[in-house]
Formats: structure tokens, sequence, C-alpha cells
């Protein structure tokens, strides 16, 4: 499978996805930490790709949507941003919003499966 397309995958499967630097509980980067900070304080889930242990992810990433730096938030299938985009969005209370209009649409796809 050609990386893009595994990017693809993740981004569409997942209804809430960070590509960051670390992971959420172990996070390498300050933007990937606040970023991941305000998903979680959301209090939905959410999935994360480490960013550097895959190489291939790291190189391509920011060809995926023309986004040139970490992390890179998606929410259902589309890409919201990076670090600064995602606190502002959680400062006025819409990223909460929009994970869990993400979150409730993914689990009604899965019961109609």
């Amino acid at each position: 499978m050609d990386i893009l397309e595994r990017i693809d995958q993740q981004v569409k499967n997942n209804p809430v996805i960070i590509f960051m630097k670390g992971t959420p509980q172990f996070p390498m980067c300050g933007f990937s930490m606040r970023a991941a900070t305000a998903l979680a304080e959301c209090g939905l889930p959410f999935a994360h790709i480490n960013v550097l242990q895959d190489p291939e992810i790291y190189e391509n990433l920011p060809k995926y949507a023309d986004w040139p730096t970490f992390p890179q938030i998606y929410v259902d299938g589309e890409l919201i941003g990076g670090c600064d985009i995602t606190l502002e969005l959680h400062a006025g209370g819409e990223l909460k919003t929009m994970l869990e209009k993400a979150v409730t649409q993914k689990a009604a796809q899965a019961n109609e499966a």
C-alpha cells in the first residue's frame, strides 16, 4: 500500500486523529503536547500516530494535506490544522462540539454496517 493511501485510511477510519511527535502520554515537542492536551480535555476518544516512529509518515504527511508542520489534527476526515488552530477552537468551545459530532457520526455509521 502506498504511504499516502495508508495516511488516507488512518484519516478516514478515525473520527479524530492527531499526527504528532511522540504520544499523548509522552509528547516529544511542546506543540504536540498542547494540541494533544486540548483534545484530551474534550473528554472524547481520539487516535494518534507518532510520526517520529514512522519515517514514511513523517516525510509524506505534509504532502497529504499541504500542511508543512506537526502536529496535524483531522476531524471527520478533514484537516482542522495544527496546534494554534486547535487551541483557538478549544478556547472557544468549538473543538469539543466538532469532536462530539465526528465521534457520534462514526458510531452511527458503524451501527448501520
